[in-house]
């Protein structure tokens, strides 16, 4: 008898950042391609600290299996934490503890979709969310955006006249891939029509504390009045990625069902990455930590902005993100970033062509730099590198 797989694996795909992150792996290579923090910054004596007072005085408890919801004092300053920067009213009840936020866009796919629903988005938007929900069998409607976020009008016509809506997905603060931030009037403006229309939200903000000017805005989870909003965040790209630790921030309503699909996938997420991370908080300064971060990242993305305004061709537009990882380019239309990559990597540059940020496909001139994980030198010498192979394509 001959093995079938389930039908979903048919539309599931190996993700086009993984498969370029192979190539980059080479020493040689300047990578704009991964969303990857700066390793130097992982705060690895602090940590060692940490590891030992964990196992010195609860290492029975950090080795072993967890309540599925997560470990409570985490639970409770993730909860404090949202309340400070993000202006909600969440308590620890309203927390589950992920293995990162991935988990808990895969969880939402398995919530809240059933095969032919249709997912509302920003035209671009996050690859690996596309790959998480696509599992669902959906269907992805890319809303239009600007500067300033969603395209409200665009919006409302689209919960008017689209049949199946089942949930809209976006990244309000630094969006990924764009670096994109909504302003305060558009996100009162979709609350609105969230409040109307009555349509579950995930709200995915890994960025949002990565803020290199002005106030953190309130998040839209802050604006929620009728529990519709579920609010997903990570340690990922504010401490370490390798400790796997994300969350999801939602009422009662989503939370119970979400604890029940956690434990038919995993029971729990790792204990001691979870004592380690609420000691280190009680321990060191965690903010102190961020503004490390906002520090190191601002001078990154300044110096990636000005070289890329000094040696890009006319015709090359790129945004200048608030904070965040990211920034986005645009070619002009006849060209391709596909091709433009391939030209790179000869020169040992690598970035991520736009084509796969788009659910549906079909624009092949734009691409997504990362900033942060490179020094400041090398940023230069690969944008520099960048440029010059772009020069080659444009039509003078």
């Amino acid at each position: 008898m001959a093995v079938t797989l389930a039908k979903r694996m048919d539309s599931l795909r190996a993700s086009e950042i993984r498969e370029i992150l192979k190539i980059t792996q080479r020493e040689e290579v300047l990578s704009f391609a991964g969303g990857l923090p700066a390793p130097e910054l992982f705060p690895v004596e602090e940590l060692k600290v940490i590891s030992v007072k964990v196992l010195e005085e609860m290492g029975r408890e950090a080795l072993q299996y967890s309540t599925t919801e997560g470990y409570e004092p985490l639970r409770k300053k993730i909860a404090e934490r949202m309340n400070q920067v993000f202006k909600t009213s969440v308590c620890a009840d309203n927390i589950l503890i992920t293995c990162g936020s991935q988990q808990a866009l895969d969880f939402s796919g398995k919530l809240l979709l059933d095969e032919g629903d249709i997912v509302l988005c920003e035209s671009p938007t996050y690859l690996a969310a596309i790959s998480a929900l696509k599992a669902y069998g959906p269907r992805f409607v890319e809303v239009p955006t600007d500067d300033k976020g969603m395209i409200i009008e665009e919006l409302e016509k689209m919960l008017e006249t689209q049949k199946g809506i089942k949930l809209i997905y976006v990244i309000p603060d630094f969006q990924n891939p764009t670096g994109k931030t909504w302003s305060i009037e558009r996100r009162h403006e979709f609350m609105e029509l969230v409040k109307k229309y009555e349509i579950p939200v995930i709200e995915d903000n890994p960025y949002g504390e990565l803020r290199f000017e002005n106030e953190i805005l309130p998040s839209l989870k802050s604006m929620d009045r009728s529990g519709n909003v579920i609010f997903t965040s990570t340690f990922s790209k504010t401490f370490c990625p390798g400790l796997r630790i994300g969350w999801i921030a939602a009422d009662a309503k989503f939370i119970e069902k979400y604890i029940l699909i956690k434990q038919g996938a995993d029971l729990c997420t790792s204990m001691r990455s979870q004592m380690e991370i609420a000691t280190y908080m009680d321990v060191f300064d965690f903010e102190a930590h961020i503004q490390k971060l906002v520090t190191v990242y601002r001078k990154r993305r300044d110096v990636m902005v000005e070289t890329l305004g000094k040696t890009m061709p006319q015709g090359v537009t790129f945004t200048h993100p608030q904070g965040g990882l990211f920034l986005w380019v645009e070619l002009p239309p006849y060209m391709k970033a596909m091709e433009l990559l391939k030209e790179c990597l000869k020169d040992n540059v690598a970035f991520v062509p736009g084509d796969s940020f788009f659910p549906n496909g079909g624009v092949e001139n734009t691409f997504r730099l990362n900033y942060s994980n490179m020094s400041e030198e090398k940023i230069i010498e690969g944008i520099q590198r960048l440029s010059q192979v772009v020069k080659k394509y444009v039509m003078i």
